[in-house]
């Protein structure tokens, strides 16, 4: 999920085994600033419901929230983002939590990549003919792309719960595992792909620069 009090971006990903992603569903549900607060989060939680209980994805994976200079904005993610991690919980699904450097490092090999480009590797790695629209379904989808590459085919969720089969959500990736020619009852193992590889070399650098500036790393 992306959220956001204006539009909430909702994706849901299968995952395979062998790190192939498929679009199973994206949308993106919102509210109008005519509306009063609680109106508008009253919205958000009874889609983010529906997609819930209709999905039911294994992970949900979620924007995390970070300082911008827009104060009422960052309380409007804020606010969303709690709407959508509750409505996990109440079902017992695992919530992970991303930043957009991570997401986009996943995605396209930089964490600096911009919303067009996003956007165009969604549409690449999920094989689609037509990019989703608007920014916020894309980047939805990215986040569910991301846990389930980072994780792997079973994904221990970040609330250190048991390991899950697969990475879901509204507004993230629900990766279904599936057997390859591994030994009955193991996962395929499969090599990482070109885009993991530029993700995996873009966080070690980042690492090495938080290192050397003296900040610690997460």
């Amino acid at each position: 999920m992306d959220p956001g009090l204006t539009r909430c971006g909702l994706g849901v990903v299968d995952v395979a085994a062998n790190r192939m992603a498929t679009l199973v569903a994206v949308g993106v549900v919102g509210s109008t600033p005519d509306l009063g607060l609680d109106a508008r989060l009253l919205v958000i939680a009874e889609s983010i419901d529906t997609w819930l209980d209709r999905h039911r994805p294994d992970v949900l994976a979620v924007e995390r929230v970070f300082s911008q200079l827009n104060v009422s904005t960052v309380m409007g993610v804020a606010q969303a983002s709690g709407i959508v991690i509750a409505a996990a919980a109440r079902r017992g699904i695992p919530v992970a939590l991303h930043t957009p450097s991570e997401v986009k490092a996943a995605v396209t090999g930089t964490g600096r990549a911009d919303k067009a480009a996003v956007t165009r590797m969604v549409t690449k790695i999920l094989r689609l003919e037509i990019a989703p629209t608007p920014a916020d379904a894309a980047d939805a989808l990215a986040l569910a792309i991301a846990h389930a590459w980072r994780r792997g085919p079973l994904l221990a969720p970040v609330s250190g719960q048991p390991a899950q089969p697969g990475a879901a959500g509204a507004g993230t990736s629900s990766s279904s595992a599936q057997p390859g020619k591994a030994a009955p009852g193991q996962p395929a193992k499969a090599g990482p792909t070109a885009a993991q590889k530029l993700w995996r070399d873009a966080e070690a650098r980042a690492k090495r620069n938080k290192e050397k500036s003296g900040h610690n790393w997460r």
